[in-house]
């Protein structure tokens, strides 16, 4: 193999991985009813650790109330075999919204890493609108199966005891923090456009959903699961917001170091941890790419690093899945 293709190889490479690894492919769906049509569209194929977004306008008859719009309601419900385990409620997509006989609405749904992508899992739209009565759509929907990374990480004493602590103070960051993770706004709506990577590099030294076990200095163990994805980048290097938002919070946490959270969306939060300095504060508004700190090693950390993570409806989900057209916002221009 001649130099020339080994470098063309290696190139052909390096641009895979700055690919959103898994694209989301987009299905429209039409339906009628007596009261109701529409569309709805949404990703009818995931793996663990995604998320199923669903977009849907939905007009209503004139035999209905003008008002009809202001009380109409839509959430998404997923089922395994014929038990729900989740669901989501439908937003507006705009303040006039409520007050058109056409809304357009949006939703969001995790799938959890823990999902067995060998039971048979179904997706159901129920909507209301006035005084008519509950209609239902089924989606068509597979779960693909996917493998998720094990690792054993040694701890020094001093990590040891900070994973340990169950001090007031920890329980009261943490507590704080799932108040935040588990608030959603319908007006909160910042944007609906693809993320983008907080950091300018693809290196990376774990990766969501890794089966964690750490090693602690005493010899004893446990076992946790990873939350995001962690890139090793030098001290200092500048950690920016991957999508529009609101800074929720901003601020030093025992485990996680100097850390920032952004809102995006009705329960859609970005998090970033371990950074040595912060560059917003909370209630701030960040446009996407806007510098938010610098990275580092505070908290629990083995080294310089940036720790990404994506929540949605407090479960995490792989940060990548929302640097695809998540929304359809594309799909819909």
């Amino acid at each position: 193999m001649n130099a020339k293709k080994i470098f063309l190889e290696i190139m052909t490479a390096a641009v895979l991985l700055c690919l959103p690894v898994f694209p989301i492919a987009a299905s429209t769906i039409s339906f009628q009813t007596e009261n109701f049509s529409g569309t709805v569209t949404y990703n009818e194929a995931a793996k663990p650790g995604d998320a199923v977004f669903a977009r849907m306008t939905m007009k209503i008859s004139r035999n209905l109330k003008k008002k009809t719009a202001q009380e109409s309601a839509a959430v998404l419900e997923l089922f395994k075999d014929n038990k729900k385990i989740d669901s989501s409620r439908f937003y507006f997509l705009n303040s006039k919204a409520k007050r058109q006989t056409n809304p357009e609405m949006l939703t969001g749904l995790p799938l959890s890493s823990w999902l067995d992508a060998s039971e048979r899992y179904s997706l159901k739209i129920i909507f209301t609108a006035g005084t008519a009565s509950a209609q239902e759509i089924t989606l068509p929907f597979s779960l693909i199966n996917r493998e998720f990374n094990r690792e054993v990480i040694p701890l020094d004493e001093k990590n040891s005891a900070l994973k340990n602590d169950m001090s007031a103070e920890r329980l009261g960051q943490i507590e704080k923090l799932n108040a935040i993770l588990e608030t959603v706004m319908p007006q909160d709506i910042y944007t609906q456009k693809r993320f983008i990577m907080p950091v300018k590099t693809t290196r990376q030294t774990a990766y969501f959903g890794d089966r964690r076990v750490y090693a602690f200095a005493d010899g004893k163990s446990t076992t946790s699961l990873h939350y995001g994805n962690d890139y090793g980048v030098p001290e200092g290097t500048e950690i920016s917001a991957c999508a529009e938002g609101r800074v929720v919070m901003a601020e030093d946490r025992i485990s996680t170091g100097w850390s920032v959270v952004i809102e995006h969306l009705p329960g859609l939060y970005s998090l970033y941890y371990h950074m040595s300095k912060l560059s917003v504060k909370e209630g701030q508004y960040v446009k996407q790419g806007e510098k938010i700190g610098e990275s580092g090693s505070t908290g629990l950390a083995t080294g310089p690093h940036l720790h990404w993570e994506v929540r949605l409806n407090m479960c995490a989900v792989q940060p990548e899945f929302f640097m695809n057209d998540f929304a359809f916002l594309e799909t819909e221009n």
